[in-house]
């Protein structure tokens, strides 16, 4: 699997990640069998750049990517964590956490970026992963807490075939900074991620518009044309941009992260971004030079 440099940092990660918040019961329970076989089957297809938080059910998914990890050359992978919300003990426990994660509610997040919080957050995460040290630290969820642009930029669904929002801000800046950017959430939560759309699909964790209920299947159409899928195009999309180094992935299962590094390894058309264009389907100004910037081995035309 390919690297990428993170811009003016010596830090260098797989193109495809290892998103770890399903690890830490997102939504649902991931067995305690499941969680290491997925970390196995990444480092398997060549992932080494791997992403969690504090924030995923309560410190599970530090605690879990960690024992996968342990054993592995440290030299070899890139851990990134999150700062920003520090987990104290819940006097207020009703027994599971209420923010999306199966988990029991003994501690609760405390929002703190101060100096001492961060160094704390670093602490409490070393210790959780038991690794020797973290590669890159995210400001989670920062809001108005950041006071200048950071080294690289974890961008979360603002980036994708549904919502390119972040070409007029985001992404603008990275480049005149000279900063990366690690996209996100290019699923939409669901929407993106089936080869075709059903209605009921989630976009960001809700149901989904209706104008994008139709938007969506559009674009899969021009997809089976060219003979690709959805999620391949929804994964290719955000890694064309010079930005971009990485397009990271929530996995729950080793057979979802087989599926999911077999969709990015598929080569997508330039002609399906252009007749997307065409239609309507995608902004005219994306850069969208084969989904992972090099050229078409061959003049790409719609599967017959």
């Amino acid at each position: 699997m390919d690297h990428r440099k993170i811009q003016n940092k010596p830090v260098t990660v797989t193109e495809f990640g290892f998103g770890a918040s399903v690890i830490g019961n997102l939504y649902r329970v991931t067995s305690p069998q499941a969680a290491p076989a997925a970390v196995d089957a990444a480092w398997d297809a060549g992932v080494r750049y791997f992403d969690t938080s504090p924030h995923y059910g309560l410190g599970l998914s530090e605690r879990r990517l960690g024992d996968a990890l342990r054993d592995r050359p440290r030299e070899e992978y890139v851990v990134s964590s999150k700062v920003g919300r520090l987990l104290v003990p819940n006097e207020r426990a009703r027994g599971v956490d209420d923010q999306g994660f199966v988990v029991r509610d003994d501690l609760r997040r405390h929002w703190d970026f101060s100096r001492d919080g961060v160094l704390r957050s670093l602490e409490d995460t070393l210790r959780r992963t038991g690794l020797d040290r973290l590669d890159v630290v995210y400001l989670h969820d920062p809001d108005d807490h950041w006071r200048q642009a950071a080294d690289v930029v974890m961008l979360a669904g603002r980036y994708t075939l549904l919502d390119r929002s972040a070409l007029d801000d985001v992404l603008p800046a990275a480049q005149a900074h000279g900063k990366s950017v690690v996209a996100v959430g290019v699923f939409n939560s669901g929407l993106l991620s089936r080869d075709r759309p059903a209605g009921g699909m989630k976009y960001d964790y809700q149901d989904a518009p209706t104008d994008l209920v139709h938007r969506a299947p559009a674009i899969a159409e021009v997809c089976e044309r060219y003979g690709t899928t959805l999620p391949a195009a929804a994964i290719a999309f955000p890694s064309a941009h010079p930005a971009v180094v990485n397009v990271t992935l929530g996995m729950r299962t080793a057979e979802q992260l087989r599926r999911n590094v077999e969709l990015h390894a598929r080569r997508v058309p330039d002609g399906l971004w252009d007749e997307s264009r065409a239609q309507g389907l995608i902004r005219a100004d994306v850069p969208t030079a084969s989904g992972d910037g090099r050229p078409p081995s061959k003049p790409s035309e719609p599967t017959r």
